[in-house]
C-alpha cells in the first residue's frame, strides 16, 4: 500500500511538473484565478467546463498539435520562432496557462492572458511554402492561420471527448459555440459556432492543397512522438500518442505519414489502453484541477449559486 502511495505521489509530481512547470504546488498563476470580480466568460456547467475538466483533454492535446503541423505556415511560426525543441514542456506551461485562464479566470485575467499571447506573436513572421508550391507570407497573428489553430483545436477536442470523455452538455455545437469566444479573444474573425462549420472548414483546408508534408513536418511529428518525458511518464505517452493518431482521419495521417499501431498486421487496441493510462492519470491528479476550484473560489465570493 505504502509502495502504490509513494508512486502515486511520484507519478502526480511528474504530470504536474510536466503540464505546469512546477510539482507539489500550483504554479503562481493558478491561485491568482481565484481574483477577480465578474464570473469569467464560462461557468460550471457550461460545454468548455465540461470538456476541459477531463483527462481526455491529455490526447485532444497531443491530437491538436499534429493537426496544426500540417498547415506549414502554422509548423514555421512554431518552428522558427518558438521554443518547442529547446523548452518544450515550457511552452506546453504556457499554452495550459492560457487556456485555463480562460476557461476558468475572470474576465479581467483572461483578456490579459490573451493580450500577453498576442504580443509574442507580434513577431512571429516569416515565409513558407504551401503544398500547392507557392511561396507565403505568415504572420502568427494573420487571422487565418488563427482560424486553422482555432478550428483544430475545436475538432481535437470534439473528437477525443467523444471516444474519451463523457457527454458535453448541448453537445458538441455548445462547445463549439462557446469556444468561438476564446478565438475571437485571440483574433480569429466570425469563428464558427457549430461542430459541422467545423467540420466544413477543416475539409475546405484539405481541399486547397495548402496542407504540406516535407521534412520539417517530419521532424515535428517525430518529435512530438517522442518529448523528453520524465522515464515514468514515457510509457502511458506511447499510449496516448497512439491513440492520438488512432483518432485522426486516414486522409491527415497519410499527410503526417503515420499509422494506426500494430503488432505485425494486427492493429493494437489503443482506444482501450489509452483509457487506462487516463484512468490513471485521473486517479493521480484528482477528479477536480486546481484551477477549477480556484475559479469557483472566485464563483462562491461573487455569490453565484450551485458553484
Amino acid at each position: 500500500m505504502d509502495y502504490m502511495r509513494n508512486y502515486l505521489t511520484e507519478y502526480r509530481h511528474e504530470l504536474q511538473r510536466t503540464f505546469t512547470g512546477t510539482s507539489g504546488t500550483p504554479p503562481e498563476w493558478v491561485p491568482r484565478l481565484a481574483e477577480g470580480n465578474d464570473a469569467g466568460y464560462y461557468l460550471p456547467g457550461s460545454a468548455v467546463w465540461a470538456v476541459h475538466g477531463q483527462v481526455a483533454t491529455i490526447i485532444a492535446g497531443i491530437r491538436v498539435l499534429l493537426m496544426q503541423a500540417l498547415h506549414p505556415g502554422a509548423l514555421a511560426g512554431v518552428y522558427e520562432h518558438s521554443g518547442f525543441q529547446k523548452d518544450p514542456l515550457g511552452r506546453l506551461a504556457n499554452t495550459i496557462r492560457w487556456i485555463f485562464t480562460v476557461t476558468y479566470g475572470s474576465k479581467d485575467a483572461a483578456e490579459a492572458a490573451t493580450l500577453r499571447v498576442r504580443k509574442i506573436h507580434e513577431r512571429v513572421r516569416g515565409t513558407y511554402v504551401d503544398g500547392t508550391g507557392a511561396r507565403r507570407d505568415y504572420a502568427a497573428n494573420d487571422p487565418e492561420l488563427l482560424r486553422w489553430v482555432h478550428v483544430t483545436y475545436a475538432d481535437s477536442f470534439i473528437t477525443a471527448n467523444r471516444i474519451w470523455g463523457q457527454a458535453i452538455p448541448g453537445g458538441p455545437d455548445a462547445y463549439v459555440r462557446e469556444w468561438a469566444v476564446a478565438g475571437q479573444l485571440m483574433g480569429v474573425q466570425d469563428p464558427p459556432v457549430t461542430y459541422a462549420q467545423v467540420r466544413d472548414e477543416l475539409e475546405r483546408w484539405y481541399s486547397s492543397g495548402v496542407l504540406r508534408a516535407d521534412e520539417r513536418l517530419a521532424e515535428t511529428v517525430s518529435f512530438i512522438r517522442t518529448p523528453p518525458l520524465s522515464p515514468l511518464l514515457r510509457p502511458g505517452y506511447r499510449i496516448l500518442f497512439a491513440a492520438a493518431v488512432a483518432s485522426l482521419e486516414p486522409k491527415y495521417r497519410a499527410i503526417l505519414g503515420i499509422g494506426p499501431a500494430r503488432l505485425g498486421p494486427i492493429p493494437l487496441p489503443v482506444i482501450t489502453a489509452a483509457r487506462a493510462v487516463l484512468g490513471m492519470v485521473r486517479l493521480a491528479l484528482g477528479s477536480h484541477g486546481p484551477s477549477e476550484l480556484a475559479a469557483r473560489r472566485r464563483l462562491q465570493r461573487l455569490g453565484y449559486a450551485q458553484v
